[in-house]
């Protein structure tokens, strides 16, 4: 069988030592593992980013890979570590609600409070659980398999709700759920919120600040120099942009903006 793989999605960002500390932990534990970066870029303390991140990635990777997910801003409280078996793929994170995109979308899983101190790194940082507690759950779990052994099932684990266009007066009105580093909004509206006609290219009447957008393309490099344009990104959001430029800083918007779509 191929080498198991663990993916880290942290907060941590890769300026200090954490990063590596926690590689160094799963491979001290299980050195044929593959450690796979998502990203450590996550806003920090920001748990639907650190949801966008896992959700836009996690289907990408082989089943029985392996996620730790580390944005922990109640790190050292009563907050549950967890484990997630999935039909194709595990997770491991604090139970705050930043799984709550692998909640919504997928069938069948069994969430697990892991509490086997014995997989625990000893003594344990009251501070980093990233290293003491999630890298070596992850790191056993990749030589085993057992989940039973990692803690009973719990079925209150903490979900949250995530933002969705609302209809009023004006139209349906999102919001930008983030900037890319591109300078790209990314929206919370999805194909299934827009027109048919809209979908086709036509009708499109959106409205993100002071700034219209009028088309739907199929890519952002559709767009003519400067004009901002539309299109379903690659994580299934409907995303603003503008060709070779930045609608976050041409917009003048940051992520929480409002953005109206005006309906026939």
């Amino acid at each position: 069988m191929a080498n198991a793989i663990i993916t880290l999605t942290t907060d941590y960002g890769t300026d200090d030592h954490l990063v590596g500390t926690v590689k160094g932990v799963i491979l001290r534990i299980n050195p044929e593992v593959t450690i796979v970066d998502i990203t450590h870029h996550v806003t920090p303390f920001d748990l639907l980013d650190g949801a966008l991140a896992i959700g836009a990635a996690y289907s990408y990777f082989p089943p029985k890979t392996i996620h730790v997910v580390i944005v922990d801003p109640g790190v050292g409280t009563e907050r549950r570590p967890l484990l997630v078996s999935g039909q194709n793929h595990y997770f491991i994170a604090p139970d705050n609600g930043v799984l709550s995109l692998v909640y919504e979308r997928e069938p069948n899983l069994v969430v697990r409070h892991a509490t086997a101190e014995h997989y625990f790194l000893q003594p344990m940082s009251k501070t980093f659980h990233g290293r003491d507690v999630f890298a070596p759950v992850a790191a056993w779990l990749s030589k085993g398999w057992q989940t039973p052994a990692m803690g009973d099932e719990i079925h209150d684990y903490k979900k949250m709700a995530l933002p969705r266009p609302k209809a009023g007066a004006a139209g349906v009105k999102g919001l930008v759920l983030k900037i890319d580093p591109f300078g790209n909004l990314v929206t919370n509206f999805r194909a299934e919120d827009l027109s048919s006609e809209a979908q086709n290219g036509d009708g499109l009447n959106m409205q993100v600040g002071t700034h219209a957008v009028k088309r739907l393309v199929d890519t952002f490099a559709r767009g003519k120099a400067g004009e901002p344009v539309a299109y379903i990104g690659s994580s299934g959001y409907l995303e603003i942009a503008i060709n070779k430029g930045n609608a976050a800083r041409t917009f003048s918007v940051g992520r929480g903006a409002p953005v109206i779509l005006a309906v026939k």
